[in-house]
Formats: structure tokens, C-alpha cells, sequence
């Protein structure tokens, strides 16, 4: 079974580099943009699922997508990503995807959805497909903006500005505005306690 994973995060690609390789009979690939992606499709061997992040550098989402399921005569390429709504999972389902990952998904589900959707099953987790409806039911989620919810929980997973500005299509001034706002809608002084209430409040 041979998987491509391109996403442009060094240290997850190499934790699922890692986790996909100790499994038996998985040999991976990497990308860091969809430029190499495209790349690798073309002159590699043929791969038995392609994995795409999201938001990285080159990638023009669903359209993107769909270019590399129609490349060599036909990809299996499921989506992967920290960011993107359960719209837009769905979207990429109806489109054809193999399947949506959310980056949350723990290893362990993470190696096993990946040999789902190698197998030729189309998989999107239940509770992520789910989980959108409970979030905006939640009294401090209606106290958030649609954008602030984005900023936090690009926050609450670690990633910096920069890369909050990015991935939600921002400038770095926009987004410490919208911390600025966050840190008074929490209460909280810093990204280190945000991070904490949106946790404990389940958020995320």
C-alpha cells in the first residue's frame, strides 16, 4: 500500500510519516506544497490514497481537490486539516474525496482511516460531522464572532499567528486584533489561558 501525505507542517507530515510507517506493508511519501504533491502524483509509482492539507502552500481548496483526483487517470485523495468546516468535508465527500481527516483525529484512528480510504471506502468521522451544531450551541461560542471562534481555535492548536493569518486568509495585524478581542471576551491575559477555557469549555 503506498500513501502520499503532503501538508506543509513539518512535525505533523513526520509524525504520520512515522506512525504510517511502522505499519506493516505502508510505504509513505511526502509533500510539503501542492506544487511537489502534483509533482510526486506524476512521476511516483501510482499511490493508493493521496493525502492533501487543506490550506498549504499551492493548494487552491476544493478546486485543487478535484485537479489531483483527476490526475493520471484517476487519484484516490482524501482531505486533511485543523481548519476546515464541516461544509467543507461535506463538500469534498460530494465531489468524490476518499475522505475528510480532521488533524484532532488521534493516531491510532488516524492509521486506520487511512487504510479505510487506501481499501476504496469513502470516511469522514462521525463526531466531526456532528460536532459544528454543538459547538454553536454553546454559551461562550455565542459569545464569539464566527472569525474569533477561527482565531481561537487555530490558537488553541498551537499555531502561531503567522500561521492563524494564513490559513484563515488574514493579515498578523487583523489577527492580534481579534485576540486582543478574545482576551477580553474570556477573561484572560494571554494565548496560554484562552487555549485553557476553550479546552475546559469543550470547545475544541
Amino acid at each position: 500500500m503506498r500513501i502520499l501525505i503532503a501538508d506543509d507542517h513539518d512535525l505533523l507530515r513526520d509524525t504520520l510519516i512515522a506512525f504510517l510507517g511502522a505499519e506493516g506493508g505502508i510505504e509513505v511519501g511526502s509533500a510539503a506544497s501542492f506544487d511537489e504533491a502534483r509533482e510526486r502524483i506524476e512521476s511516483d509509482d501510482a499511490y493508493n490514497l493521496v493525502l492533501l492539507d487543506y490550506k498549504m502552500p499551492g493548494m487552491n481548496g476544493l478546486e485543487s481537490l478535484t485537479e489531483a483526483m483527476q490526475m493520471k487517470g484517476g487519484q484516490r485523495v482524501a482531505l486533511i486539516s485543523g481548519q476546515a468546516t464541516r461544509e467543507i468535508a461535506e463538500q469534498a465527500l460530494s465531489l468524490g474525496a476518499a475522505g475528510f481527516v480532521p488533524k484532532t483525529l488521534p493516531a491510532k484512528s488516524l492509521v486506520n482511516a487511512v487504510r479505510f480510504m487506501a481499501m476504496g471506502e469513502q470516511y469522514a468521522p462521525i463526531d466531526f460531522m456532528t460536532a459544528q451544531e454543538e459547538v454553536e450551541q454553546h454559551p461562550l461560542a455565542q459569545r464569539l464572532t464566527k472569525r474569533e471562534l477561527e482565531v481561537l481555535k487555530g490558537l488553541s492548536d498551537g499555531k502561531s499567528n503567522k500561521e492563524i493569518a494564513r490559513d484563515l486568509d488574514l493579515t498578523e495585524p487583523t489577527v492580534k486584533l481579534h485576540m486582543k478581542t478574545l482576551y477580553r471576551k474570556l477573561e484572560v491575559n494571554n494565548r496560554t489561558q484562552a487555549a485553557i477555557v476553550a479546552r475546559d469549555a469543550g470547545l475544541f
